[in-house]
């Protein structure tokens, strides 16, 4: 006979397995759900390519129909398949190809990455970071682009090209099995309305506008012939046209009538390159992760090696490499106080690769220092404190406490190693004296001992300076300028801030210092940032510089064909720049990365790692590959 005791333990086990069963229950409904979930996604997926293939299909049909009568009129003519012109030595797919050779190559898998910050927008032209860059580069192409060894141009949608004896036009001929990621076919009529479309002052793209201002027009002279014509002689004119990126025009067109909601967009990205997103209007910054799709109508003779390319949002550095060690991203820049430790761990290095060095086209960071705001001149408006704060800026100590050497100090927009630069100007050097007498020249000195520099009015020198808060480097620099500032009576606020803020900070002019990066080219044109011009709304001379003499040598320099007379020219304007010191030049820093032992072909070129290259030349072999 059981006791009352015994009837509840048994109650209470029996209810215990009960709670267990229904847990199952729920966890396994769950589990049907997702799956179900996902061959609705999947059964989607097939739906819409099936849908695209039959409208290929018919457009193949009306191809071959117009073809059959253009043959039959005697119309086309017997030298399409001629090799290109001298111009056109090669295409650009040859590196890809030659991956594609391996015997270790397979398509497949994922490509895994991640941004340092939030997307404000995708939209063309709208978008002004590199993070969104990166992306647009997969899904947008160009007539021409550079041989990452070489450095000479090579064709990609153009076959040829040709630049009249006076340099002011270039011609080029289009490839002519090109088409867009939906379809449609792209000719030079796209070109020619891409440059029409950044050329409208009602689109927010002046920073786009200003680099192509030098080009008269752009004509379509017919499907496959558009012809850029210079108003005057430019350095880049190849460059310059060579590498705009192809809009498609019956996508973008309708925006010309609503420029609005094209310049308040988030999503909008459509083009001709190995990857597309799966709704070119669909992608909002909400969603934290960009995932593009391998481009299923893509013209190129070498597929696109990756099934999916993601980027997931990850803004905090630490959070960014644990992401990296469990495996869920594949490249990691490191901070350099973590290089040696992941070089240390044995388990880490087992699975990944490290590469360390200085592109030739690195980024420089800078501080730059806002001239007018509020309607109003600043303290950064007198070149003797802009100078006084780049003496106060111990960049070699910088270099060496925060990030431990792996870098080297910055004179200028021009890399040391470019013809741009004179190698007689060194880095500016920490001089608190020299920097104590200009901030007096300037009427700051301290006129009530408490240390802390005055004007003649009695206010404070003091200022914020704003940067990127997920940046725990950016955040120690900044720190330890607060202190070296103070030591010369300037209160310096550090102003942590998101991305987006930033930016829309930049577009208001509304800051008194900031810390940021420009990317550099094989040759930097420094028009963007530092003509007088630039300074309008939404201009990249966010800071409101203005010098005459500047302005001058920058039009000469553009205007100078011949690369032995340029340079003598960007050597003049490197010297103004280095004695107004717009911004304090930091520094150039060396790339430390790792990225995941499963990715192959990696090589250094001389446009740096060849990870990100497009056409894509890295791939996983299949018995790496991770996602499907």
């Amino acid at each position: 006979m059981k006791t009352p005791k015994e009837y509840k333990g048994q109650e209470h086990k029996g209810r215990g397995w009960l709670w267990l069963a229904y847990a199952l229950l729920v966890v396994l409904l769950i589990l049907v759900m997702v799956q179900v979930d996902r061959q609705w996604q999947r059964l989607g997926d097939i739906n819409r390519i099936m849908s695209e293939q039959a409208e290929d299909i018919r457009r193949t049909r009306g191809l071959l129909r117009d073809l059959e009568q253009t043959l039959r009129s005697g119309e086309l003519a017997l030298n399409v398949g001629a090799a290109p012109g001298a111009s056109a030595t090669s295409d650009a797919f040859d590196r890809a190809r030659q991956a594609a050779a391996r015997d270790d190559y397979a398509a497949g898998d994922w490509l895994m990455l991640a941004l340092g910050a939030n997307l404000a927008t995708l939209t063309p032209l709208v978008s002004s970071d590199a993070y969104a860059s990166e992306v647009q580069a997969y899904v947008f192409e160009s007539l021409l682009t550079r041989d990452p060894e070489s450095l000479e141009w090579q064709g990609l949608l153009a076959e040829d090209w040709q630049v009249s004896d006076d340099g002011l036009t270039i011609t080029f001929t289009l490839r002519r099995d090109v088409n867009f990621s939906d379809g449609e076919r792209l000719t030079a009529h796209d070109v020619a309305f891409t440059f029409d479309f950044i050329m409208n002052e009602a689109i927010a793209a002046p920073r786009h506008r200003a680099y192509l201002a030098k080009i008269e027009r752009v004509v379509a002279l017919d499907d496959l012939t558009v012809e850029f014509r210079y108003a005057e002689p430019y350095f880049n004119s190849l460059a310059l046209a060579g590498q705009l990126q192809v809009l498609p025009a019956h996508f973008y067109r309708r925006f010309l009538d609503d420029p609005r909601t094209f310049n308040e967009s988030r999503g909008l990205l459509l083009g001709s390159g190995p990857y597309r997103l799966s709704d070119p209007e669909g992608w909002t910054p909400d969603q934290g992760r960009v995932e593009l799709e391998r481009n299923p109508r893509y013209w190129g003779p070498v597929d696109a090696p990756f099934e999916r390319i993601v980027w997931r949002v990850i803004e905090n550095d630490s959070a960014r490499l644990t992401t990296f060690r469990n495996g869920d991203i594949d490249v990691y820049t490191a901070r350099p106080r973590e290089f040696q430790q992941l070089l240390d761990d044995q388990a880490l290095q087992s699975r990944v690769q490290h590469f360390e060095y200085m592109s030739p086209i690195a980024s420089y960071s800078y501080i730059a220092w806002n001239q007018w705001r509020d309607d109003q001149s600043t303290i950064f408006a007198d070149r003797r404190v802009r100078l006084a704060m780049s003496h106060l800026t111990d960049v070699e100590r910088v270099l060496d406490e925060v990030f431990l050497g792996y870098g080297e100090p910055a004179v200028s927009p021009f890399s040391p190693r470019s013809e741009q630069h004179d190698p007689a100007l060194q880095p500016i050097a920490y001089n608190l004296e020299r920097a104590t007498a200009l901030l007096k020249e300037a009427g700051f000195e301290d006129r009530n001992g408490d240390g802390i520099l005055e004007d003649a009015d009695g206010r404070r020198f003091e200022f914020e300076l704003t940067f990127f808060q997920d940046s725990e480097d950016t955040r120690r620099m900044v720190l330890f300028l607060r202190d070296l500032y103070a030591r010369a009576g300037i209160i310096m606020h550090p102003k942590p801030t998101e991305w987006s803020v930033m930016l829309d900070s930049i577009r208001r002019k509304d800051f008194d210092a900031i810390t940021l990066a420009w990317t550099s080219g094989v040759e930097t044109d420094i028009f963007q940032m530092f003509h007088s011009s630039q300074t309008l709304e939404n201009g990249d001379n966010f800071i409101h510089y203005q010098s005459p003499e500047l302005d001058l040598l920058i039009d000469r320099a553009r205007a100078t064909v011949e690369e032995d007379e340029r340079m003598p020219i960007w050597r003049e304007a490197e010297h103004i720049l280095y004695e107004d010191q717009p911004y304090t030049f930091l520094f150039r820093r060396t790339t430390l990365a790792f990225v995941d032992g499963r990715i192959k072909n990696l090589h250094n070129t001389a446009l740096g790692l060849n990870l990100m290259a497009v056409p894509v030349e890295i791939y996983v072999p299949a018995s790496a590959q991770r996602y499907r």
